[in-house]
């Protein structure tokens, strides 16, 4: 049976992962609460573009989760800091037996879903694949990556669609291997790219932006290793490097969440490897400075705009 699915969100992976289920034939609904991307995706549809050609797909935009009661699947492809709302959105229209599962950045998510939905309602997974947003519904596709998700009950019918639009699935045992070693990627590239204001591929260009990612890599791979992660690969700076290189094109999200002056999921990644270095007394003196330094960045932007 060819199931609805449905998307929370309206960002660039949210319209990614809507434009690709929309062609392979999967019927699909976006939840979210950002006005411009709802008028634009009800008026004109979902669009990619790889610069010379658009493509639009009519889907189901709403942002009242009672247009989506009774929903057996959806990707939570929200904001970290947009999760709780997410949470209580799915817990007006997620079926009882339905399943959510997360592929945001980050630590946290899951448990926050799970407090709002019950643990077996979720399920935790991450995405590598690239997206950049040019305008409210029109994505351009970054590089292709794995879209893992931890091994599940309900899991087998949302896993086929996935991969019958395209993506490159795999199901896992271990949850925490995929959330911490996705934090190594995010804590390498995102808040680099969002000071320099530079796509991923330039990273790999500047000597010196090449330590810092290793400084970046090295200090969340040793948290990891602390709170009992085994990552999914053996040396954290030649991961962040490959993803760098597969998505030499991409603006990250905490890239283009700068620009529009947007709150960023800094909190939940240089953030979140900060405080667990604290609780285990591990100097993350790299993480901390570009935690504070995003987060200063966007304060100004804001107030420059106000």
């Amino acid at each position: 049976m060819n199931e609805p699915i449905l998307i929370v969100g309206t960002g660039a992976l949210a319209s990614l992962f809507a434009v690709r289920l929309s062609a392979a034939g999967t019927p699909v609904a976006m939840l979210g609460t950002w006005t411009e991307a709802l008028e634009a995706i009800r008026s004109e549809g979902v669009r990619i573009t790889d610069g010379r050609r658009e493509q639009a797909y009519r889907v189901r935009v709403t942002d009242d989760p009672a247009d989506c009661a009774g929903a057996r699947f959806a990707l939570v492809l929200v904001k970290s800091w947009q999760t709780e709302r997410a949470a209580r959105q799915l817990a007006e229209c997620l079926d009882a037996d339905g399943l959510a599962v997360t592929l945001q950045n980050g630590v946290g998510n899951r448990e926050t879903l799970a407090g709002m939905l019950g643990l077996p309602r979720v399920a935790l997974g991450v995405t590598t694949t690239g997206a950049t947003l040019l305008g409210p519904g029109l994505v351009r596709a970054g590089g292709e990556g794995t879209v893992s998700i931890e091994e599940h009950a309900r899991l087998s019918p949302l896993a086929a669609r996935l991969r019958e639009a395209g993506f490159n699935v795999q199901t896992v045992s271990d949850a925490r291997t995929l959330v911490w070693s996705k934090l190594v990627i995010n804590a390498a590239i995102n808040p680099l790219t969002a000071v320099l204001r530079v796509p991923n591929g330039a990273l790999l260009q500047h000597p010196a932006a090449r330590a810092l990612m290793g400084d970046l890599a090295r200090e969340t791979a040793e948290v990891a290793s602390a709170e009992g992660v085994n990552l999914s690969f053996p040396n954290p700076l030649a991961a962040a490097e490959d993803v760098a290189r597969r998505t030499a094109a991409n603006h990250s999200s905490m890239f283009q969440d700068v620009k529009r002056g947007a709150p960023t999921e800094i909190d939940a990644i240089c953030g979140a490897v900060t405080r667990a270095g604290e609780k285990h007394r591990i100097h993350t003196p790299v993480n901390r400075v570009f935690w504070h330094l995003v987060q200063a960045m966007v304060h100004n932007r804001q107030m420059q705009a106000a």
